[in-house]
């Protein structure tokens, strides 16, 4: 694996593990959704992983598998930020980055 995908791939896992940190051990989807802060950075992450994915699939032969609604949420992120649902965010948040997490462990050799 070259160092530019090693790189983005450490660039997914920070986000991710920013997105948890900036969270409430406590996770509560009406907690998030009135703290303006949490969702800004929780959305610039995502931004940040769905770039990076992206990035990896062009420049690379590996295959992530978890990261349609990702790279979907971060195009509108980026270029419609008018129509972000917090509820969408909350389910990448609570079911798809756990899922992301360990498959860049895999890909990195790290289980």
């Amino acid at each position: 694996m070259n160092n530019r995908v090693k790189a983005w791939l450490d660039d997914i896992l920070r986000s991710i593990d920013e997105i948890n940190d900036f969270l409430p051990e406590k996770r509560d989807f009406f907690t998030y959704q009135n703290d303006l802060k949490t969702k800004k950075a929780v959305e610039r992450n995502i931004e940040i992983i769905g770039e990076a994915v992206n990035r990896i699939i062009k420049n690379s032969d590996l295959e992530i598998k978890t990261v349609h609604k990702i790279i979907g949420t971060r195009n509108r992120i980026a270029h419609e930020y008018d129509n972000i649902s917090d509820e969408v965010i909350w389910t990448i948040i609570m079911k798809e980055l756990p899922v992301l997490r360990a498959e860049i462990f895999e890909l990195l050799g790290e289980s």
